[in-house]
């Protein structure tokens, strides 16, 4: 099974709230499934994690930041793509703190068009209370990681 090293991103707004995207496949081998997540993907040839947090952050939501922070937490599981393949994921995560605002989809792939079909600024009451299916698990943990480094790097809107 191929491995796929990913980046993903837990971007807080000045309340403590988390971006997450909500993804409907409506076709393909995930026909049917939904879920909210945060911003991220995976690595391309001869990225860094932390590189490719910092394009994904740009292309998926329009915000831009010159660094990351270290890595706040990691996770390794078994992932079908929407293609169908199956991977072996292994994701870091880093946290970036923005003003919440509109997101820009300018940078969005044709597939990520076709599933990223919301996104919410969600609080953790909101978090601790839904019936949704939230990736990942233990985003609450991550979000309490995120808020004891001393000093998050801040993105801006391009």
């Amino acid at each position: 099974m191929r491995i796929r090293p990913s980046a993903r991103l837990l971007l807080l707004d000045q309340f403590g709230c988390v971006l997450l995207f909500k993804f409907v496949f409506r076709s393909g081998a995930l026909a049917g499934r939904q879920y909210w997540a945060t911003p991220g993907g995976g690595l391309e040839e001869g990225e860094t994690f932390e590189q490719a947090a910092l394009r994904e952050l740009s292309e998926e939501t329009g915000f831009h930041t010159e660094q990351v922070g270290p890595s706040i937490g990691n996770r390794s599981f078994d992932l079908q793509l929407p293609d169908g393949e199956m991977v072996r994921a292994e994701e870091q995560f880093f946290a970036v703190r923005a003003e919440r605002g509109a997101i820009s989809d300018s940078g969005w792939t044709d597939l990520e068009r076709e599933v990223m079909a919301d996104h919410h600024w969600w609080s953790t009451a909101e978090l601790v209370s839904s019936t949704e299916i939230i990736f990942p698990d233990g985003i609450l943990d991550l979000m309490e990681a995120a808020a004891a480094q001393p000093a998050l790097p801040i993105a801006a809107r391009r």
